[in-house]
């Protein structure tokens, strides 16, 4: 791979944790102005519960899709640590290509339910909710690609680590 096909995935890369980071204080911001609401001047505010729910959907989704890196990602791997690299690339293979499949298979019909729910909104920001679950289309397109990419990885000798544990991480 050429040096600046990595410059540009590194810059994406920043670039995606910042939108992360922006979602996150607003969500942060819309919480505490509806503890204030609330709890200070006995106002009701639903739209700020809307916009912290709505935000996190996007937080996870996003992150999960475009922040999260492989190694940071939760699973349970005692299998996979025993086993040798020949054996641990066929495991992943298997595991990426069922991804792949699952979720392009499902993808028509993802599509065609976000972009059927622009006949509805949100209740207090009338955020038309087509906008709103976008986020998965988004999250299925890049769970897709990081999936080729790694896959492409094994199959080019490019092992995974074999596992650490003083590398494991939560990912938190």
């Amino acid at each position: 791979m050429p040096p600046i096909v990595y410059s540009i995935g590194g810059w994406l890369y920043r670039r995606a944790e910042n939108v992360l980071a922006l979602m996150l204080a607003t969500m942060f911001f819309a919480f505490l102005v509806q503890v204030f609401f609330r709890y200070i001047l006995s106002w009701p505010s639903g739209w700020s519960s809307e916009l912290s729910s709505a935000l996190w959907i996007w937080i996870v989704l996003w992150g999960a899709a475009f922040v999260v890196r492989e190694e940071e990602e939760m699973r349970f791997d005692l299998i996979l640590s025993m086993a040798g690299p020949r054996v641990r690339s066929a495991m992943f293979l298997i595991t990426a290509v069922s991804i792949i499949l699952l979720y392009g298979i499902s993808f028509p019909a993802v599509v065609d339910y976000v972009t059927f729910m622009k006949v509805e909104k949100s209740s207090y920001l009338n955020i038309r909710l087509d906008w709103l679950y976008s986020i998965y289309i988004l999250f299925v397109i890049g769970i897709i690609v990081r999936y080729i990419w790694l896959s492409w990885r094994v199959l080019r000798g490019h092992d995974r680590d074999a596992y650490d544990p003083t590398k494991a991480g939560s990912g938190v």
